[in-house]
């Protein structure tokens, strides 16, 4: 069934987009989307440069080509993750700063939005479903039975949306 394939999807993303909400704690996936502008073209910062966790609170870049790591610099201050990069000439060290009381609630409410995008998405998706399925031309208890199929899916989907943003909260809290 394509719409499950869909609400599948729509998981994935959400897993996604919740690992650039970081935790205290240093993770490569923070720098996921972020271009540094490289001899004129925006390129991924993970293109340009090794990127290496050596402690649990702080980030290594090493530039492949020394010459991009003014750009790649750049693009770290530019992409307004709150972390101020050090570069030493050779490589970008971000340190990440330990996170307030206010700071992990206020990323709380970032994952719930988040979360509640996603349930939307899940909405939209069957909506799409029940309307193919309303044009079909079939019995009308097997209509009947396919919508609530369609809706047993969300359900457990919207379950496993929510256990994510519990796991995520939790991982947020986390002193």
């Amino acid at each position: 069934m394509d719409t499950e394939l869909k609400f599948m999807k729509a998981i994935e993303n959400l897993e996604l987009r919740l690992t650039n909400i970081r935790a205290g704690r240093a993770n490569p996936a923070m720098l996921n989307g972020i271009m540094a502008n490289y001899y004129g073209t925006p390129t991924p910062v993970q293109s340009l440069a090794n990127i290496t966790v050596p402690e649990a609170r702080s980030l290594m870049l090493k530039p492949f080509d020394k010459n991009a790591l003014k750009d790649i610099e750049r693009a770290l201050n530019e992409a307004n993750l709150g972390i101020t990069p050090i570069n030493n000439g050779e490589v970008i060290i971000l340190t990440i700063p330990e996170l307030t009381e206010e700071k992990r609630r206020e990323y709380v409410k970032q994952a719930k939005v988040i979360c509640e995008e996603a349930k939307v998405a899940l909405r939209n998706i069957r909506q799409d479903a029940n309307n193919a399925l309303k044009n079909e031309e079939m019995p009308e208890d097997a209509k009947k039975a396919a919508l609530d199929d369609i809706q047993e899916l969300i359900n457990t989907y919207n379950k496993k949306i929510d256990e994510i943003f519990k796991a995520k909260e939790a991982e947020l809290m986390r002193v």
